[in-house]
């Protein structure tokens, strides 16, 4: 596809205000000429990203007027159902531990499944082509969602079953936590950077009261882990 084609393009970003998602939102704003969020409420435990990623979001409109031009409508989505069906660390008070088949249970099984699946009803709706998620097959915790074939065929599902050809971008798909912070730093400088360690949300504990050089966060769970090593990783660069 063309430079020029794919500004015409316009994009739905699955959007928690997490670091990943963030920097995936800067990517698409670079990219498409209208940009649109989605945002999933399905009972997770670090609830607090809902009202985060709100927050993030008038932040970049602030700070990025160039990008504020793109981005266009908000959705939040009510999945109280997943959390209703799941049981796991992220949607119930337990601790994060591994399962006896290697994968954590911080793992919800079938999430990015269903994000995907709203957000395209959302995107066919909306006139929108494109759907930009941060899942990763580098840097992860082996979730099988994130897998890059499992976005392959949710892309072949979602076209058919619509009778309209969708795509599935994941920018973050083969980087890791350093790639990821310099992509930021690529869009948007110091000033993007800045602003995911300042208004951002990643810790699976929804804590808030404690900011790190690279952000709030508990600093031990694995998602704070994975967040934490990427900035001092690419901060040493």
């Amino acid at each position: 596809m063309s430079s020029s084609a794919e500004e015409a393009q316009r994009a739905l970003v699955l959007f928690s205000g997490g670091q990943d998602s963030t920097t995936c939102l800067a990517w698409a704003l670079e990219r498409f000429a209208h940009v649109e969020t989605v945002g999933f409420d399905y009972g997770q435990r670090h609830r607090v990203e809902m009202d985060v990623r709100l927050e993030t979001l008038r932040e970049l409109r602030v700070g990025f007027p160039q990008w504020a031009l793109r981005l266009g409508d908000d959705h939040g989505i009510d999945l109280a159902v997943l959390g209703q069906i799941s049981d796991t660390s992220l949607t119930r008070d337990v601790a994060i531990a591994y399962e006896k088949n290697g994968l954590p249970n911080t793992f919800v099984p079938g999430r990015n499944l269903l994000f995907l699946t709203f957000a395209a009803t959302i995107a066919y709706r909306r006139g929108l082509t494109v759907l930009v998620g941060g899942m990763c097959e580098t840097d992860f915790s082996g979730y099988p969602d994130c897998r890059d074939n499992t976005m392959k065929a949710m892309q072949v599902a979602l076209s058919l079953g619509l009778d309209q050809k969708l795509r599935v971008e994941t920018p973050l798909m083969w980087i890791d936590k350093a790639d990821t912070w310099a992509l930021a730093e690529s869009l948007g400088g110091s000033q993007l950077t800045q602003l995911i360690v300042e208004h951002t949300h990643t810790c699976y504990h929804g804590v808030r009261d404690t900011q790190h050089a690279w952000g709030y966060g508990c600093g031990e769970c694995p998602a704070c882990a994975l967040r934490k090593a990427g900035f001092e990783n690419w901060a040493a660069r």
